[in-house]
């Protein structure tokens, strides 16, 4: 029953998820950790900090990781496991594959209609309030610790976080240097 759930959420998220794998994610931890109780939130914000660090899309990560994870809280077998990440990543991906073979064919056609254009410029703002959405959302306890219980550890990742912004923000440094960067002083400055 589980990959029946897991084809239909993920297949409901690839369907709305416009925004791409940024603007889904608040998508994807609404189902996952609210609706479905398939991990915690402090699992649902490790999937999204490897799913930035691995090759590809991050909301394909996510999915990937998402149903994986999903089952082995269940206590599925390793392969069973496999098939939930299968599962999700197609599920999540075949809207859009359909979406795109159908709406391609007509957009090159239609895109100075100004109807078109409406509907297009319209989403735009829409995409925004999923990515800021998403940033919030990983706002957490879980990830920048409490300043009552570690002191320390919130203020440097505090610190990270506005290092990082500012990095990018301002330096224009690309996200394989932050990640490096941030890593590092993680590890230099978390060490017990």
């Amino acid at each position: 029953m589980t990959f029946l759930s897991l084809f239909i959420t993920f297949f409901q998220i690839g369907l709305f998820g416009f925004g791409g794998g940024y603007g889904m994610l608040s998508l994807i931890q609404h189902e996952v950790v609210t609706n479905h109780h398939w991990m915690t939130a402090g699992e649902f914000t490790d999937i999204v900090a490897i799913s930035q660090m691995t090759p590809g899309p991050v909301g394909i990560n996510t999915a990937t990781y998402a149903g994986y994870t999903a089952l082995q809280n269940e206590g599925a077998s390793s392969f069973l496991c496999f098939l939930g990440s299968c599962t999700a990543t197609f599920a999540l991906v075949l809207p859009t594959t359909i979406l795109m073979l159908l709406i391609s064919r007509y957009l090159m056609k239609y895109k100075d209609n100004a109807s078109v254009r409406l509907v297009l410029d319209s989403l735009r703002p829409a995409v925004v309030g999923l990515l800021a959405a998403a940033t919030l959302l990983l706002m957490t306890k879980e990830n920048f610790g409490s300043p009552q219980e570690n002191a320390p550890e919130f203020f440097l990742s505090v610190g990270l976080f506005l290092l990082t912004f500012i990095g990018a923000k301002f330096f224009k440094i690309g996200p394989i240097k932050m990640i490096v960067v941030c890593a590092g002083l993680g590890l230099l400055f978390m060490r017990n």
